[in-house]
């Protein structure tokens, strides 16, 4: 018998469909993944604003988890929007009794429209319980900057701001550089502490309005390649280009008024 390619997604829904589970699972579905849900959060959300989360409860949210690694199992997870310390915890203490491995943890903080998606006491939580247990953590230089208590990054220190990050307990860092000053180009390193190694990857910097679940839509790549077997180096590479492809295609389209999605199935559109 076939198997299938199993990943999961433990994140927040978005109503748009641009962001978040739904984004999640269009990425597992284009990179030829079968794409699994927990949801820890339903967002009422557009192109624009969030305008209401409603948090599920930890309890249910570990009921998912076990549903789905008792019977089906999973390849690779990809982590997003967990809003509490309790949720946080919730995940973690599940993850570990299930033995996940390869765990991908997007720190997602603040929607593209700048809606606040973590809540502050829940920084701490994130930092000691779920960092220790990622295969590679993917923040943006503001969460980077976040989750290592200060006010931004130097953007000439982002190699001593990955080590710092990696001592807190993941195996490796994707420092993105979609936040960088650099008009022309949007790079990110990765750092990975087995070996003490540092890569670039480097990309154009596409001007488009249509930039809303970029950062889920990497995270899921990046965890459908490792569920492919891909090592972390080209499952980065991989999914970088997947997702400047997935921009350069969705900045023909308009959807909404505000920050539109990526294209996920621009393989598969014609």
């Amino acid at each position: 018998m076939k198997h299938y390619v199993r990943t999961l997604s433990v994140a927040g829904s978005d109503s748009g469909g641009g962001a978040g589970i739904q984004a999640d699972l269009k990425t597992f579905a284009a990179l030829g993944c079968y794409g699994m849900s927990v949801i820890t959060a339903l967002t009422a959300q557009n192109t624009r604003t969030v305008s209401a989360i409603h948090g599920c409860p930890a309890a249910f949210i570990a009921a998912q988890l076990d549903a789905v690694l008792s019977d089906i199992g999973v390849d690779a997870v990809k982590i997003g929007m967990l809003h509490t310390p309790e949720v946080i915890d919730t995940v973690a203490a599940r993850l570990q009794a299930h033995g996940v491995q390869r765990i991908v943890l997007d720190p997602v903080m603040v929607a593209k429209s700048g809606d606040r998606l973590l809540r502050d006491e829940a920084v701490a939580a994130l930092r000691e319980r779920l960092l220790p247990l990622a295969t590679l953590i993917t923040p943006n230089l503001p969460e980077a900057a976040t989750l290592l208590g200060l006010p931004a990054l130097d953007t000439d220190a982002l190699e001593t701001a990955a080590r710092r990050l990696a001592g807190l307990g993941p195996a490796a860092v994707l420092l993105k550089g979609g936040h960088g000053a650099d008009p022309h180009t949007s790079n990110d390193l990765l750092y990975q502490r087995d070996g003490d190694r540092l890569q670039v990857f480097e990309a154009p910097r596409l001007h488009t309005p249509n930039t809303h679940g970029t950062g889920c839509t990497l995270s899921a790549a990046i965890a459908a390649h490792l569920a492919r077997g891909l090592d972390l180096a080209d499952s980065v590479g991989q999914a970088k280009q997947y997702l400047s492809d997935a921009l350069r295609t969705g900045a023909e389209y308009r959807l909404g008024a505000g920050h539109g999605p990526v294209h996920h199935f621009f393989r598969q559109w014609r």
